[in-house]
C-alpha cells in the first residue's frame, strides 16, 4: 500500500511540475549512489526531486536527512554521466512535500549541491 500511494503522489508532482512548463526526463530513476524520484527540466537547468509523502507537509519535510540529501546529490551527479552530460549543466534539487489530501508544496533549492 505504501508503495502505491508513494507512486500516486510521484505522480501527482510530476504533473504539478508539467503545469509550471518542466518536463519530465525520468521516474525514480536508480544509480548505484541511489535513487531519483523526478528528474526534471527547466530550460537549461536540471530539477533532481525528492518526493516525501505525510500527514502533512511539515512533516513530510523532516523525513528528508541530510544523508539522503547525500545519496541524491551522489547520484544526480550519476545520472548526468549516464546521461552523456560532458559538463556538469545547472542543477537544482528540490523538495515536493505531499499532504494526506494529496496537496503539492514544492521546495525550489530545498538542499544545495556541495561538490567543491
Amino acid at each position: 500500500m505504501a508503495h502505491l500511494s508513494g507512486t500516486l503522489a510521484e505522480e501527482g508532482v510530476a504533473r504539478v511540475l508539467e503545469r509550471r512548463g518542466m518536463t519530465i526526463l525520468a521516474r525514480r530513476w536508480r544509480g548505484k549512489a541511489g535513487e531519483i524520484d523526478l528528474v526534471a527540466k527547466q530550460g537549461a537547468c536540471l530539477v533532481f526531486v525528492e518526493v516525501k509523502q505525510s500527514a502533512t507537509h511539515a512533516e513530510a519535510a523532516l523525513r528528508l536527512g541530510s544523508a539522503q540529501q547525500g545519496r541524491i546529490m551522489r547520484a544526480a551527479l550519476e545520472y548526468c554521466d549516464s546521461a552523456g552530460w560532458d559538463l556538469l549543466p545547472e542543477m537544482r534539487f528540490d523538495a515536493a512535500l505531499v499532504d494526506a489530501q494529496g496537496q503539492v508544496d514544492i521546495l525550489e533549492r530545498a538542499f544545495e549541491e556541495s561538490f567543491a
